[in-house]
């Protein structure tokens, strides 16, 4: 199917069932693609713009009517009453307040419609996660010419809910979309739900009473392709199960069908519309594109940064700077009670609950602390690979202001090999010998990692702690060599660390996906990336990018 298809079959299903789907994303700059796909929804849609106030959505007062009538006016929102279909230009731009109201929307399922016109230049200039997370399409039309615009002769038809939900599902048919979204990278809970519903919906429009192989096969094309982060080679197989009793061609072929899919026609299918930039995603266990500066952690103070709206302090002795215009706003609606009170009193009447305070919005520096897992065979590499990126980063910090720090465990403990610095000679200096081989002391290293993190913390940096391993942990924190006991040391320094709030990121390095890597990075609250075979200069990139999400 080509993007055009792809945007006009959405569409298509969008307008069948408005309250399953939520919503479109469509990734186009101006040009003739998206003007067409503008023109499908002419007297359709009502537009919207990210600068504008809440109160169009919610409804307000009508201060001009109210001030002539001497009575209060208020005036509807638009998403009061019955469901809209809104086009929002500039999405990108939107703010988190609006964002905040636009999913609390699509969340009570009102059936309204909301597509958003993403026309960011750059990668990382894209629609707010969670409201990108709760619309069914994403779409890109890039690079599409006149002549990619196809014709649409198909009429936008609205289904009756209750006829969507009389649509019969196969019972594999849930299990299939939720291993198939797992084989993806896909994290998202609710993108199976939205494969049931676009399945539906298309079975629907093509007056089918249940879903068939078809509709699977479409909705996860449109659904699931753009939000796959990795390729399925990358899954492990899984154990084959017993064969089943032999059915009859009556009572069985289709079930038996939708049990084939996932493995043969439903990838194929996805392959064809897996996004050029899927490469540069694999790994992240997100899936959602990062947006800011990529420093650190923002800190609120009172002298320097971002200036950010001000707020009554509950501190007497605070040192901020006091706000006067803030100051007088507060204090103005109470005037006319306050001179009744102080008919002696000349100028505005000031109480200290007037009083705002100025606040600025600064970031901290951020230190990276690299823990690599120095043990076993494979050692070299996975050192020659830290080294690599550690520079590769490093050289990055001078623009992010960016620290650095190296832990290797192996043997019995860990050991701290580069100190918090900035300094790329040093660095280079540093990791010219690394040492190799031994036991895997993982709760060794979480531990120096944990103390290293928290020096920094208490200096005023924003520590993230990025962990290099392929999770087969054997020694404990006491040194000795028991299994059981080290795995279990390493969880419960990693609850220490999630209870700390630091940051991490967990590489695993092995050449399949570990589940004890998974649920250590669940632990600690972190993000799990699965590189088996990276360089460091894919090291370097995954690293950049879980650390901007």
């Amino acid at each position: 199917m080509t993007p055009w298809g792809r945007a006009t079959t959405a569409l298509r299903l969008l307008w069948a069932d408005p309250a399953g789907l939520g919503g479109i994303a469509l990734r186009a700059r101006s040009g003739p693609a998206r003007d067409a796909f503008q023109t499908l929804l002419q007297g359709k849609v009502t537009r919207l713009h990210p600068a504008m106030p809440l109160d169009v959505l919610d409804g307000g007062v009508d201060v001009s009517i109210s001030l002539a009538k001497g009575t209060l006016v208020r005036h509807a929102g638009l998403l009061e009453g019955g469901a809209r279909t809104l086009l929002m230009t500039m999405a990108e731009r939107t703010p988190p307040l609006l964002t905040t109201r636009l999913c609390r929307a699509l969340d009570a399922g009102d059936a309204h419609r909301i597509i958003a016109l993403d026309e960011g230049a750059e990668a990382d200039e894209t629609l707010p996660a969670g409201l990108l997370d709760r619309m069914a399409f994403h779409i890109s039309l890039d690079g599409l010419g006149l002549h990619d615009v196809g014709p649409f002769d198909t009429a936008l038809v609205a289904v009756d809910p209750a006829k969507l939900s009389a649509i019969d599902l196969p019972e594999t048919a849930l299990n299939e979309l939720v291993t198939l979204a797992v084989t993806l990278g896909i994290t998202s809970l609710r993108a199976p739900g939205f494969a049931l519903r676009a399945a539906r919906a298309n079975a629907a429009l093509n007056q089918r009473k249940s879903v068939i192989a078809e509709d699977i096969i479409l909705a996860a094309e449109l659904v699931y392709a753009p939000r796959a982060t990795r390729f399925p080679e990358e899954i492990p197989p899984e154990t084959e199960t017993p064969d089943a009793p032999d059915e009859s061609p009556e009572n069985g072929s289709t079930e038996q069908d939708m049990l084939q899919i996932p493995q043969d026609i439903l990838l194929e299918a996805i392959k064809t519309a897996l996004p050029p930039d899927l490469l540069d995603k694999s790994g992240s266990n997100t899936g959602q594109n990062a947006s800011g500066s990529g420093a650190g952690r923002k800190k609120i103070g009172n002298r320097r940064g971002r200036p950010l709206p001000a707020r009554m302090t509950g501190s007497k002795n605070n040192q901020a700077r006091v706000d006067l215009m803030a100051t007088l706003r507060a204090a103005v609606p109470w005037q006319t009670l306050r001179r009744q009170q102080h008919p002696n009193r000349t100028g505005p009447i000031i109480y200290p609950s007037d009083l705002r305070h100025k606040r600025y919005e600064d970031l901290s520096d951020r230190l990276l602390v690299f823990a690599v897992d120095a043990s076993g065979s494979a050692a070299m590499a996975r050192l020659a690979e830290a080294k690599g990126a550690v520079e590769l980063l490093l050289a990055e910090a001078y623009a992010r202001r960016d620290h650095v720090a190296l832990i290797s465990f192996r043997g019995e403990a860990a050991e701290t090999l580069l100190a918090p610095t900035r300094s790329l000679v040093q660095t280079k200096r540093r990791l010219a010998e690394l040492p190799g081989g031994g036991g895997t002391p993982l709760a060794s290293g979480l531990s120096c990692g944990l103390e290293t993190a928290m020096t920094a913390f208490r200096k005023g940096l924003s520590p993230v702690l990025i962990v290099l391993t392929d999770g087969r942990s054997n020694i404990a924190l006491d040194g000795t060599a028991n299994r059981a006991q080290a795995a279990q040391d390493a969880l419960n320094v990693a609850t220490q660390i999630a209870q700390s709030g630091i940051d991490s990121i967990v590489i695993d390095t092995g050449r399949r996906p570990e589940a004890a890597l998974q649920k250590l990075a669940t632990t600690l609250r972190g993000r799990y990336v699965s590189l088996p075979r990276a360089d460091a200069q894919k090291l370097s990139k995954t690293v950049s990018a879980a650390l901007a999400t």
